[in-house]
């Protein structure tokens, strides 16, 4: 499978492992379960470190469209930036209580 397409995630506050079978399982990104995704035959999933997750695949829109899976399962927190994100996004962090 030539790769066309490739897409970059970061995830801050946890760690990510991949199995061969072709499921991601996503742990310790602060829930007490490990959350478990299924990929599709058209996107290849790798994790290149504990926090960088790489997808690759002909398809742009199928590619994205796992992305969008695996950042719903945790998105960004607002106060404190924890979650899974894409590698160019800017999470803006809103200021806490003040005194």
């Amino acid at each position: 499978m030539e790769a066309q397409f490739v897409c970059f995630s970061r995830i801050i506050g946890g760690k990510a492992s991949t199995n061969p079978e072709g499921s991601i399982s996503d742990s310790k990104s602060g829930f007490s379960h490990e959350i478990r995704l299924e990929v599709t035959p058209s996107v290849r999933v790798f994790c290149l470190k504990h926090n960088i997750i790489r997808r690759m695949g002909m398809d742009p829109q199928k590619a994205t469209q796992f992305a969008a899976s695996v950042k719903s399962c945790k998105p960004p927190e607002v106060y404190k930036g924890k979650g899974i994100q894409y590698r160019n996004e800017i999470i803006h962090k809103k200021p806490g209580k003040k005194r």
